[in-house]
């Protein structure tokens, strides 16, 4: 092999190396799971004030999110948001992180999360379910620079129950 070759081929390395780092966190951004840091005691009550996540990395390399966010809306009045900072997940294990409700309105916030705690408990519906809805947004930066996102937009009820969940695959 000849010099050129040498010099050709560590450049190529050192391009596609980033891209791929980025690339790679974009799939387990995609491909991460997560719930409550206690198995099956979570609340959206509990959520508005601040408390743990613990997130699975399902896939053999490492990850790294730049903001993990929970927005909260009912009958599309937006109620506030649970974010988590950057984390970063070796492969095919979990980490638990810290996060920060903030919300305009917390009283109200409070008022409507705690009935629908009740509800998802089996009590009485007081307000429409269908109504009450969870956006979940990963972002994670292409190159640390290029902003890119991921956004996933589940009902209340469903959003419950993958924070209550027992099992991840990294346990």
């Amino acid at each position: 092999m000849n010099k050129y070759s040498i010099i050709t081929t560590i450049a190529i390395i050192v391009i596609v190396t980033p891209f791929l780092f980025s690339a790679m966190n974009i799939v387990g951004s995609q491909q991460l799971e997560y719930r409550w840091h206690s198995p099956g005691i979570f609340s959206f009550f509990t959520m508005l004030n601040h408390g743990e996540i613990e997130f699975c990395n399902t896939l053999p390399f490492w990850i790294t999110f730049e903001k993990f966010e929970v927005s909260v809306f009912y009958t599309g009045t937006y109620l506030g948001s649970y974010t988590v900072k950057q984390l970063t997940l070796d492969p095919s294990s979990s980490g638990i992180q810290e996060g920060v409700f903030s919300s305009q309105s917390i009283e109200e916030a409070q008022h409507i999360f705690m009935n629908f705690d009740f509800e998802f408990d089996s009590g009485d519906v007081r307000l429409d379910p269908n109504q009450f809805v969870v956006g979940v947004n990963t972002e994670t930066p292409i190159l640390g620079i290029i902003p890119y996102s991921s956004t996933t937009q589940i009902s209340a009820f469903e959003f419950d129950q993958i924070m209550n969940a027992e099992d991840l695959t990294c346990d």
